[in-house]
């Protein structure tokens, strides 16, 4: 496949993996993208799983017809991108490895070496000539190990981006890009906003045609639609109105409780989406929590605690740094309920949550008083609707979209203002209604 009449794509295809990192569900699989930049000098860019390593070095050589790589850049250490790097070398031993520091490091710990007679170490703003293109290193710390490079090719305009806008399943898989994309995101780099922050900053100083990920589609197309998710999901800003139900229920009345708040939001018109901890897929709950603006926890007191999936979820939820949401909570116990406490202690420490003030306590199963306290709990979820977005158009006052990429721009445009995506003046942007 030819990204450009000078990039190849050589990666492969997984569709036997099961699971991914040995925790997340991929029932599309998996691909391990690995790019071929042909000019005067020939670099290849990452590995692929030791799985496909014989896969791989067969489509680096029907690709190259003969000729010899010059490089391997290596933009990523973990063994997904990065466990072929030996064979790489004992394939083609005049090739010159191209990483960062650490990454060196890390491929001693790997592979008992780390190739000195062969190194070219790289870090922010590093450049390496292959003739009529230069390709620019860029740091990205903690997206989302700590050696983290990306690439860009000023010829091609391409950025080689590791593992930012990656996406599980194989490339054959027709499949919306957002919802497997986001999974992955918040799954795997959800932790470090921060940092993919600072790296999105970088980026928009480049003028980038193609997106080249490790994982998932190469993006050629609006890219300021996959750039603006990226920006919302690092900023943990909620991507839809909505309230989310993630529950647990042993004997099916906490479930009837969360059915019945969920009928009560759906009649006064609010998107719910309803998870229950024990059968769903943790990783697609999480993302739902992370996708909408309102969030309920239910679940029965156990063992003077929580119910372990809820406890399981809430620690997905705080590591991954959740923040910037309405929370609200049911709790069932038979003599001394204590699951809201619980869950709120855990809460702590999350940044910028509105906690409802009409939490519903359930003693064993329903009753007239918990169905009351259930309806005023569905009249502060709708209620907080309203607050929220009053409270965000206040902050973010006038919005202008680009014409030409989408980008979304909040607050006035100055006489010198330039789209940070496709370079073009404000006299290219609108006002959004």
């Amino acid at each position: 496949m030819n990204i450009t009449s000078s990039i190849l794509y050589v990666g492969v295809n997984d569709k036997k993996i099961d699971l991914f990192e040995g925790q997340y569900i991929v029932p599309n699989g998996m691909a391990y993208n690995s790019y071929l930049i042909l000019d005067e000098k020939i670099a290849v860019m990452d590995t692929v799983d030791i799985n496909f390593t014989e896969e791989w070095l067969s489509n680096i050589e029907n690709a190259l017809s003969g000729k010899s790589p010059d490089y391997l850049v290596v933009q990523h250490m973990e063994p997904d991108h990065s466990a072929s790097i030996a064979h790489f070398a004992n394939a083609y031993p005049e090739a010159k490895i191209v990483s960062s520091a650490k990454a060196f490091n890390m491929m001693k710990n790997f592979f008992g070496t780390d190739f000195p007679e062969r190194q070219i170490v790289v870090g922010e703003g590093s450049t390496l000539s292959l003739g009529s293109r230069t390709l620019t290193f860029v740091t990205a710390p903690m997206v989302h190990w700590p050696e983290v490079i990306v690439t860009y090719d000023n010829k091609d305009r391409v950025l080689f981006s590791a593992d930012g806008f990656g996406k599980f399943g194989a490339l054959d898989t027709e499949e919306d890009w957002a919802c497997e994309a986001r999974r992955y995101y918040i799954g795997i780099v959800g932790k470090y906003g921060a940092q993919v922050q600072a790296l999105l900053k970088k980026a928009s100083t480049l003028d980038i045609e193609i997106i080249c990920p490790l994982h998932g589609p190469i993006l050629s197309e609006n890219l300021g639609y996959y750039i603006n998710l990226y920006d919302i999901w690092s900023s943990y800003r909620p991507e839809e109105e909505g309230v989310v139900i993630a529950y647990t229920s042993v004997y099916g009345n906490t479930k009837k409780a969360v059915l019945m708040l969920a009928e009560a939001l759906e009649e006064r018109g609010v998107k719910v989406v309803v998870n229950d901890l024990a059968r769903c897929d943790m990783a697609e709950a999480v993302e739902d929590a992370f996708r909408y603006s309102k969030l309920v926890l239910a679940t029965t007191t156990y063992n003077a605690d929580i119910f372990p999936f809820m406890k399981e979820f809430i620690n997905h939820l705080t590591e991954r740094n959740y923040q910037n949401r309405f929370v609200g909570f049911i709790e069932n116990g038979s003599w001394a309920p204590m699951a809201a406490k619980v869950m709120k202690e855990m809460l702590a420490k999350s940044k910028n949550l509105t906690l409802a003030e009409n939490d519903v306590k359930i003693m064993s199963a329903l009753n007239s008083e918990s169905e009351k306290q259930i309806n005023a709990l569905a009249n502060e979820l709708c209620g907080c609707n309203v607050a929220l977005e009053e409270e965000e158009e206040a902050k973010s006052g006038k919005k202008y979209v680009c014409k030409i990429c989408g980008y979304v721009h909040e607050g006035e445009l100055t006489d010198d203002f330039t789209c940070p995506l496709c370079k073009k003046p404000k006299e290219f942007f609108e006002e959004v209604e």
